[in-house]
């Protein structure tokens, strides 16, 4: 599970981050609204309220706006009623009031994942593509093809965040948990494969390349700017 924490606090997100890593997460941390960006890729982000620039609340409104869906955990000193309905009336799914000891946060953080992992739909659809994550099958106009198991995680995260750019460093750290510079020509070396084996003859493509960003699958009809 890969989480986004956004503390401003450099000390908290580091001892925070440390203690998610030795429970078996991975963390990636953004020190303000800015350099979070767009949450597609993570299975969870944990956000501090009070944060220079753009606050924890108006940036978790601008992400339910965007249409990402991943739970959201909100860290705060305020603790009136009053903020706590604010908190999560604008999508927060979870409030933690400062200070806390981590075991409490650990338990929201795992409630919060199982809650939304049941609420995951096993088989995902992107207009004639079907991905069946209970047995891990492709199937496209009726005819099934076998995926490895990068182009299998390329793939669900791919439809999991259809009409969403996906960016390469998504890409890396969620398939590959790397860093991107190490596998930056993997990536293209695996999409290519990818679209072979995806893309039918004569049927518009369904992976795109948004230059500059990295990649988004869309139904036929549906493609953005590249």
């Amino acid at each position: 599970m890969h989480i986004l924490l956004v503390e401003d606090d450099h000390k908290a997100a580091r001892l925070l981050a440390r203690g998610l890593e030795e429970e078996g997460f991975r963390v990636r941390v953004a020190h303000d609204a800015q350099e979070a960006a767009a949450p597609a890729g993570f299975d969870l982000a944990i956000l501090d309220w009070m944060m220079p620039g753009k606050d924890g609340v108006t940036l978790c409104a601008e992400w339910r706006q965007a249409g990402h869906d991943l739970p959201v955990l909100m860290l705060t000193a305020r603790d009136a009623v009053a903020d706590r309905i604010t908190g999560l009336n604008t999508g927060a799914d979870d409030y933690l009031t400062k200070p806390f000891v981590f075991d409490e946060l650990l338990a929201r953080v795992r409630a919060l994942l199982r809650r939304f992992d049941r609420a995951q739909p096993a088989v995902l659809r992107v207009a004639d593509l079907t991905l069946d994550a209970r047995t891990r099958t492709a199937i496209r106009a009726g005819t099934d093809f076998a995926l490895t198991t990068k182009e299998y995680a390329l793939l669900e995260l791919l439809m999991r965040h259809a009409g969403t750019v996906v960016t390469r460093l998504q890409l890396a750290e969620q398939v590959w948990h790397a860093d991107l510079i190490a596998i930056d020509n993997l990536i293209d070396v695996h999409i290519k494969n990818l679209r072979r084996k995806v893309d039918t003859p004569g049927a518009a493509p369904l992976i795109e390349t948004v230059r500059g960003r990295g990649f988004r699958l869309v139904p036929p009809g549906d493609a953005g700017d590249a």
